[in-house]
């Protein structure tokens, strides 16, 4: 049958089924790397930016369509994770713009939306490149809006707008030399194409395995003997809710959310998170006073959800009472020996993640809330990272937050050891060390997965290559050759000082010596640092400056 709108309820079921194909498909996904190493994860990253968004509809009554997509595009901005989650969060953030105030879905209400959507997504790249997921969303979307016949039902037009995904997707190999080299398509874009197919599954009526109940939020067990009737309020409250705005109380299209930040701070607020999202505010405050909170916040409209929380039952957070730092350092890393060494220099909270785990914007939320400071600088240390920090700064609005945009563990290590926090003017330090950072060689060592030619180089299944930025700069059986003749062929390694390595966790003694003593051997002039680091995947991460 044709569906020439379909509600809240049916759109959930959608979303669902993208969730279930992408789910069955995310190895697929993964596997699309330009560089055949084993830390595929744009398929996993995409799955949690939706789990985030599913989280968030499980429990949701209200069945229109700008309301489901609304707490969907707000909870896959919190969840997303890597580059590619963050520009689909992007891509839902803008659908939902695009359905305000929508309470069915028809085909012209999807067909604009679907423009907005590809703005927003657009937007969250700086420079956007096409022959990437950006392309397969725009082309997609232009061919179904100028093909689809007038009577056509919105199963149809998903099935114009997949036929039209699938052929883009195909061309993107041939848009990108990267892509080209490697003989794959773009893995973000793949990723689009079987959420599209998971889609019309849903509307169909194909079973899906997948159900919303599979992501209900977990809820920790409160031990109820840390707050006693003996105890004083030391903590305040952790208070969160979704705010639906009114027109009856407010003008919902101009209301700032600046008025109630303002509020909150006056009256003692903390950790505070206001997001304005069509026509609900979502917000997180610590504070001692939540009926203030919530007496203020009725004035403007009427509560989705509403959770409040003794802190002191909560050990694990901040202490709201202490005093706030002027400047804390967020930075992220796996591998104990890394993360041990970065607290060393000065890291004043460490968010896992990094190759294989991309952190998402709420685990850097809940960072920042952690560290308790007027100013945060972020290192996210890794390529596929940076868009995930950079939207949970825009997020946070209870500190001035500034991303260094560190594309690995070394630029990190390097811009830690150049960090003073005393300064006065911050952010004039933070561009000096983006600077610095122009200066930093790094070289990740690890094994291929398949066999690929990337850059003219043969690399087959299971040697063990350098890479640097877009490069290969060596390749070999055994990886201590590889990582020494890597730094032998490093851009002006005549011209540096100081080779500083981690070592990772797959690195036997013998192999850590045996680098030791021909790194020192053929660079008798240069500096040997060596730290253990522990991380997975890479077996030397290699710094050069």
């Amino acid at each position: 049958m044709a569906y020439l709108s379909i509600n809240g309820n049916y759109f959930k079921n959608m979303l669902a089924g993208g969730a279930q194909a992408l789910t069955e498909n995310v190895n697929v996904v993964n596997e699309l790397n330009v560089f055949p190493v084993p830390d595929g994860d744009t398929g996993y990253n995409m799955l949690k930016t939706l789990e985030g968004g599913i989280k968030k509809i499980v429990n949701l009554q209200d069945q229109t369509i700008s309301r489901v997509i609304s707490a969907f595009a707000e909870g896959s901005l919190l969840g997303a994770r890597g580059n590619s989650g963050v520009i689909l969060s992007m891509f839902f953030k803008g659908l939902a713009k695009g359905l305000e105030g929508v309470v069915e879905l028809s085909v012209s209400d999807l067909k604009s939306a679907l423009q907005t959507a590809v703005e927003y997504a657009y937007s969250a790249v700086e420079k956007p490149v096409e022959g990437t997921i950006l392309t397969v969303f725009k082309d997609s979307a232009t061919y179904a809006n100028e093909n689809a016949p007038e009577d056509v039902g919105i199963d149809g037009y998903l099935g114009i707008l997949l036929e039209s995904a699938n052929k883009t997707l195909a061309k993107t190999k041939y848009m990108l030399p990267a892509l080209t080299e490697a003989d794959v398509v773009d893995s973000g874009g793949a990723g689009y194409v079987y959420i599209l197919e998971g889609f019309i599954k849903a509307l169909t009526g194909e079973e899906i395995a997948y159900t919303l109940g599979d992501l209900h939020e977990e809820t920790e067990e409160i031990d109820l003997s840390l707050f006693t009737r003996d105890s004083v309020m030391e903590y305040g409250y952790c208070t969160e809710f979704i705010l639906r705005l009114q027109t009856l109380k407010t003008n919902v299209d101009s209301f700032n959310v600046q008025t109630l930040i303002d509020y909150f701070k006056e009256i003692g607020g903390d950790s505070i998170v206001c997001v304005k999202s069509g026509d609900a505010v979502k917000v997180h405050v610590h504070t001692f006073t939540p009926g203030l909170v919530l007496s203020k916040c009725q004035e403007y409209g009427e509560f989705l959800t509403l959770k409040i929380e003794n802190m002191t039952l909560q050990h694990n957070e901040t202490k709201t009472s202490a005093p706030k730092k002027r400047v804390a350092v967020v930075a992220v890393a796996n591998g104990n020996g890394v993360k041990d060494l970065f607290l060393e220099l000065g890291a004043d909270a460490i968010v896992e993640g990094g190759q294989t785990s991309n952190p998402s914007a709420s685990d850097f939320i809940k960072a920042f809330n952690e560290v308790n400071a007027e100013n945060i600088i972020v290192l996210p240390n890794n390529s596929n990272v940076i868009l995930s920090a950079c939207q949970a700064s825009k997020m946070f609005e209870s500190a001035n937050v500034m991303v260094i945009p560190t594309k690995t563990i070394q630029q990190g290590y390097v811009s830690l050891s150049l960090i003073n926090t005393s300064l006065d003017d911050l952010s004039a330090h933070v561009e000096e060390i983006k600077e610095s950072l122009l200066e930093v060689t790094s070289i990740d060592v690890t094994y291929a997965v398949r066999n690929a030619s990337i850059n003219g180089k043969t690399i087959l299944k299971g040697d063990y290559m350098a890479i640097s930025s877009s490069d290969i700069l060596s390749t070999d059986k055994d990886k201590v050759k590889t990582a020494v003749l890597a730094i032998k062929n490093a851009p002006d390694i005549d011209l540096k000082e100081i080779i500083t390595v981690f070592i990772g966790k797959d690195v036997t003694e013998t192999e850590k010596e045996n680098f030791q003593e021909e790194v020192e051997n053929a660079f008798p002039d240069h500096e040997l640092v060596v730290y253990e680091g522990g991380q997975e995947v890479y077996s030397f991460l290699i710094c050069i400056e």
